[in-house]
This record gives structure tokens, sequence and C-alpha cells, in this order.
């Protein structure tokens, strides 16, 4: 049965707005103990397979890809369908059954492969996920509602990169074993998504005073969900594109730090961990700023990411501090960003437009892992110089949008 038929309007949620949103947040703190723990080690685990830096890049850059760029089909497919359950709980299963398996092929073809899966996963989830959440929002704060999601989300990136460090430091570099940990997490978030399901079958009931029914999808409703997005999301998602093309992935700047000398196995998910704890403090505060000062605060980000290229420098307190800064790019790209989201576009199309959003958000992530990781191979000071450059033209494009957003 469809999320959007009568029979689940007719139910009222179970959960109150804010119950609702930090249940999904464990979720998610759950299921980024899994996948932010394999990336936290993912490009020094591809070393020991015997990847170069430019391979690192590429499979950084394509992981990204993937788990951004499908979401616009997957966005598409849940509109049509209006499971947004359904979506949301196979994208979780797609991720948490395929990591522990990446440490046991101990080949780099079928490692590669599963990785990719991962990303799939969150591919298939995320448009499905980030509308259910938006639906409570109405209720609670736009940018409060995905600032806190996000700083749940980011504990769990930070508690599974700390549980593979212990691991890796326990067993010398087993990282069979760390990969296989993460199993535990995985079979908790099915758990609880299963029980979340059950308890508030149709969020749209939250976008509605009282929690009354929602009303049923009439011919305008259709009409209206096949209607154009508007420009100025268009011009909002070019200039996020951009600025995705100016942040380096974490497994080549993992791959930096190992490879020379800097950082050992288990210190580099230890740094992925800090980065994960400024990236949700970030998301919370920024996503309070957003609802005081409007979208003009995310012309943070370009300068953050400049500053983060220090990460790729020769010393352990750059790499340290590099990292930090990074945190807080990716914090407000994966909360924020999608508030933005919500004031441009209707509710009914809001699939499709996180789908949309996340296509060129992936395209530049893909774009930034290869050719960083090109810069790389021919010496780091070239990947900095690629950096500043691409985040110097983000932030004249960025600046440019969101004053017209401000002033619209």
């Amino acid at each position: 049965m469809a999320n959007g038929s009568p029979a689940a309007q007719e139910r009222s949620p179970l959960l109150r707005p804010w119950h609702f949103i930090l249940a999904f947040g464990i979720v998610s703190l759950l299921a980024d103990m899994v996948y932010e723990g394999a990336r936290s080690i993912i490009g020094p685990y591809l070393g020991t397979l015997g990847a170069s830096a430019t391979v690192v890049g590429l499979v950084a850059g394509a992981g990204e890809f993937i788990g951004y760029g499908l979401r616009v089909l997957s966005g598409l497919a849940v509109r049509r369908t209006q499971h947004y359950w359904a979506w949301t709980i196979t994208g979780y299963a797609l991720t948490v059954l395929s990591v522990p398996l990446i440490g046991a092929t101990g080949l780099i073809a079928p490692a590669l492969l599963l990785y990719g899966t991962e990303r799939l996963g969150k591919a298939v989830r995320s448009p499905a996920k980030d509308t259910l959440l938006s639906r409570a929002s109405t209720r609670t704060g736009r940018g409060s509602a995905f600032g806190v999601h996000q700083a749940l989300d980011q504990t769990g990136a930070m508690l599974g990169p700390l549980l593979l460090a212990a691991v890796l430091a326990w067993s010398e570099g087993d990282y069979r074993l760390a990969f296989a940990v993460l199993a535990v997490p995985g079979v908790l978030v099915l758990g609880l998504l299963a029980w979340l399901r059950t308890r508030v079958p149709d969020p749209a009931v939250y976008e509605h005073d009282g929690g009354a029914p929602a009303p049923a999808r009439g011919p305008d409703a259709k009409g209206m969900a096949r209607a154009h997005l508007p420009a100025r999301f268009w011009q909002y998602t070019a200039a996020v594109a951009v600025l995705s093309c100016g942040v380096a992935p974490f497994p080549l700047m993992a791959f930096h730090a190992q490879s020379t000398g800097l950082l050992g196995d288990a210190l580099v998910p230890v740094v992925f961990a800090v980065a994960m704890a400024v990236d949700g403090l970030s998301g919370f505060v920024v996503g309070r700023l957003y609802d005081r000062r409007g979208p003009l605060v995310l012309l943070a980000v370009p300068v953050a990411a400049a500053v983060a290229a220090i990460s790729f420098g020769g010393s352990v307190a750059l790499v340290w501090t590099g990292a930090a800064v990074w945190g807080i790019v990716n914090g407000v790209l994966d909360s924020t960003v999608k508030a933005v989201v919500t004031e441009l576009v209707p509710s009914h199309s809001r699939a499709v437009a996180f789908g949309w959003l996340a296509l060129v958000r992936g395209v530049g992530l893909l774009a930034a892992g290869g050719i960083l990781g090109a810069a790389y191979a021919a010496s780091p000071a070239a990947a900095v110089t690629v950096i500043l450059a691409a985040n110097a033209l983000a932030f004249a494009g960025l600046a440019l949008v969101l004053r017209r957003l401000r002033r619209a």
C-alpha cells in the first residue's frame, strides 16, 4: 500500500514532530557508524591492495557520484510511487549489508564493487528520507530540523571511525575485522527503521495543523507534481555544483597522511572522527544561523573549503586542522544546503528536487576526485592550487545566486 493512500492518511502520527526527527536521527547515527566508518579507512585500505593516489581519488569521486548523482533517478521513482518508507529502508539495507563484506574480499575489484553498492544504497534512500524529514520540519523550523538531524548523523560518523581506530590498534591493522564489526550497528538500523515505520506510516500528516488527515491526491495535485522546478532552484543547484568541485575527498586526504608517514593506520580514522564531530556541530550551528540570518550564511562554505587544503601540507598539525575545517564544509553541505531547497520548492516536488541537487553535487565531487587525484599524483602543491581556484570561482557564483534569493 502506498504511503500516500487514504488508509495511511487516516492515521495520526504516534510520534511528535521532534520525536520523529530525533528517532530518524538515531537511525542515521547508527547508519553513519557503518558507512562513515568504512569511508574513514577506505583510502588506506585500497592502498594496502595496491591502489595509487589517482585510483583512490577516482574511487572517492565515483563513490560520491553514485551516492549523490543517482538520487535524481530515485527521486523520480519516489515521487511516482509515493512509497517513501520502502525506498528509505531498501537504501539503508544495501548499505549495511555491503560494508562488512568489503574487508572480506582482500582483492581490489570486489572491494570497489561493494563500495559502489554501499554508495548506491545512499542514493536509493536519500530523496525519500529527506522528504520524510522535510514534512516533520514544517512544525519545527527547517534549518533547526535538518541541523539537529545532521548533528545526530555526524555523531555516528564520529563513533564509527573511533570504533575502527580501536579495532585497528588492537588487531594491528586487521582491516578484515574492522569492516566486520560494522555489521552490529547495521542490524540495529534495520530494526529501528521497522519500528519507526509502524509508528508513523505517513509523515505527510505533519504538514497539516493538529495532525489532521492529509487531503487525497486529486487531478490538481497530480498536475502540480508534474510542474517544472522553479528557475531559482536551478540557479542554486548550479552554484552548489561549482562549490562541490572545490571539496577534496577525504580518502585522498587520508592517502596523503598515511603515504607520507604523517599518520599510522589507527590514527587515520581518529582524524576522520574529529572531522565528523566538527561536521555535526557545524551543521547544527549553521542551521540555527540559517533560520535567523538566511541563506547568505552559506558563503562561509567555499572559504572553509579553501582553508581545508592545508591538509595536504607536510606536518601532522596541518593534517588535523585541515580535516577539522573539511568537517565544517561537509556539515553545511549535508544540512543547510537542503534547508534552502525547502524554501524554493513545494513539498510535492521535493523528492525530485533533492535528487537533482544531489546529482549536480555528485558531478562536482566526481570531477573533484578525478582532477585532484591526478593533480596530487603530480604534486600535493598542484592539488592545493586546484582547490583554491575552484573555491574562488564558487564563492563568486554562490554570492551572486544567494543575493538574488535574498531579494526575491
